[in-house]
């Protein structure tokens, strides 16, 4: 289960009371700044939020030329705070049709990295039948050993099951596929 700060819950919480499921404007027991900013950094990073593409000028969190960015909270969001958002059939959790769920899920489920990322790389060479060496990871994503050993920590907390073997004597990991 994932641990909210209360701003965090603030936020998701409004957002299931939008019907577009946006976390902004915010709350009026919030403030702008670096705490609801960090807040919303963390919800995105951890799969409870997305940023998406809107035309609703009170739902900009951020611009890029004329195309507009606002953030939404996913179906994880919900679960998250114990809300079972109903899917639109996209996936996502645009239709708001917010029903109470029993309890919020025990493990987050892994949620996937950006397409053609180092993280798509490491998951992709973990995700084979022999799994992947320390050396295999660093080589295909350039970072240092302490900072590999740190990606597969962090997919770790992300849901993913990760075992440790040995193949040809080096230290070997592998993604469990779930049963």
């Amino acid at each position: 289960m994932i641990n909210l700060s209360d701003t965090q819950r603030i936020l998701l919480s409004n957002a299931t009371q939008r019907g577009d499921g946006s976390l902004l404007p915010l709350a009026d027991t919030l403030k702008p700044g670096g705490g609801t900013a960090k807040a919303t950094a963390a919800l995105i990073r951890n799969g409870l939020a997305e940023e998406r593409v809107t035309s609703d000028p009170a739902a900009v969190r951020r611009s890029e030329g004329n195309i507009d960015y606002g953030v939404f909270i996913t179906l994880a969001g919900g679960a998250a705070i114990g809300i079972d958002l109903a899917e639109d059939g996209n996936g996502d959790a645009s239709g708001l049709s917010v029903a109470v769920a029993a309890a919020p899920a025990a493990t987050p489920t892994p949620v996937g990295p950006r397409a053609a990322s180092k993280s798509a790389a490491v998951i992709a060479l973990l995700s084979r039948t022999e799994g992947a060496t320390l050396p295999e990871l660093i080589t295909a994503t350039s970072w240092l050993p302490h900072t590999t050993r740190a990606a597969l920590t962090g997919l770790r907390k992300k849901g993913y099951a990760i075992t440790r073997g040995k193949r040809d004597g080096a230290t070997c990991y592998c993604i469990v596929e779930a049963a």
